[in-house]
């Protein structure tokens, strides 16, 4: 086990493309974290920077307290799990997790110990004869750990592991990584594009854009008080809501559509009749009814998804067609019988609502 530190990291490549920027980011020994981002965001490159699959073009990478710029992959003790597995079709499971101690010259004793430490750890003894050919999506995910953790590595790195499974299979197999890391306590650095196993499976978060490091915080810290714009929007299922408003003279609210929204009083500072971009997160709305004082939006419904547990109602603020109109999503617990044109008054608290500067930042409140 290690900690991880990137110090200003660059990486661009031939031709000019920028991939990462200046990144700078530690990761603490033992920690589960988590690079999420869109596709082509560079968190990827930033796990092949640390595992020594990629050059630096300028920076530092630590493991514990070696700088490892110049090291090979092999002497950087990392163990890395791809999303197509890349295990030997024609070895059977027990042949799979032997290969990288047998490249190593392990002594046959030591060799036998760890796969069978693995094997009951990731509970793929019966297995262990087969080939991967005879295996599930989630057998060969299990064995493509298995095969990482007997090198007993340091720094453990898993590349979108999870992307080739279905959607239940996902489900199982990310809390099967999350038991594994908190028993085994390995430094652990898990890169995916689904922010919901960024924020179920990390200990902190890193949220990367154009190869850019935007935040880093726990799951909850991330989708209470996002760091700019973009996170708000990347983090969160529906999104959230963002739109246009202008704060108005006395500071206390904003004006959204031509209604008016009350913000807190630790936003109002200095800020009237500034031009801002409004967040209000699909949860924080309510439906207004007769006795709710103040701060509600009226609305059109225009769309609603029954989902079961919860109702999704997609409505528009404004006239159609009217150019200061805006279209929100709403997400409202258990079941809820609106229909499309139904006229809505949409409640919420001064607190949920954020503020981001021209510049996409949040303001700080």
């Amino acid at each position: 086990m290690a900690r991880v530190e990137f110090e200003h990291v660059e990486k661009i490549y031939p031709g000019g493309t920028l991939a990462i920027s200046n990144c700078s980011l530690h990761v603490d020994d033992g920690e589960l974290m988590v690079f999420v981002g869109p596709s082509g965001c560079g968190k990827s490159t930033l796990l092949r920077l640390l595992a020594g699959l990629e050059t630096l073009t300028s920076g530092i990478v630590r493991i514990g307290d070696r700088v490892v710029n110049d090291l090979s992959p092999q002497e950087r003790n990392v163990a890395m799990v791809f999303q197509d597995y890349a295990l030997y079709p024609f070895l059977s499971v027990r042949r799979n997790l032997e290969f990288p101690l047998k490249m190593r010259k392990l002594p046959r004793d030591e060799t036998r110990r760890r796969v069978e430490w693995a094997a009951r750890l990731l509970d793929i003894g019966p297995l262990l004869d087969r080939l991967p050919k005879q295996l599930s999506g989630g057998q060969r995910q299990r064995v493509a750990m298995g095969r990482a953790l007997v090198r007993e590595p340091t720094v453990f790195l898993l590349d979108e592991p999870l992307s080739n499974l279905d959607a239940k299979l996902r489900v199982q197999v990310r809390a099967e990584i999350g038991e594994l890391q908190r028993r085994t306590a390995t430094t652990m650095i898990y890169v995916t594009h689904d922010q919901v196993e960024a924020m179920t499976l990390g200990d902190r978060v890193a949220v990367l854009h154009q190869g850019r490091l935007q935040q880093v915080a726990p799951p909850r810290e991330l989708y209470d008080r996002p760091a700019n714009a973009f996170v708000a929007a990347f983090i969160g299922n529906p999104p959230m809501n963002l739109f246009p408003a202008r704060v108005s003279d006395d500071g206390t609210s904003v004006v959204v559509a031509g209604q008016t929204l009350t913000i807190s009083p630790r936003l109002a500072a200095a800020k009237s009749g500034r031009t801002v971009t409004a967040g209000v997160r699909p949860e924080a709305f309510q439906l207004a009814t007769e006795g709710t004082a103040g701060n509600c939006l009226q609305a059109v419904v225009e769309h609603v998804e029954y989902l079961g547990h919860e109702t999704l109602v997609h409505v528009r603020l404004g006239q159609e067609r009217a150019e200061d109109e805006r279209r929100l999503v709403v997400r409202l617990s258990g079941m809820h019988q609106l229909v499309k044109d139904d006229t809505v008054r949409l409640h919420v608290v001064a607190a949920s609502v954020h503020l981001f500067d021209e510049g996409g930042e949040a303001l700080p409140g």
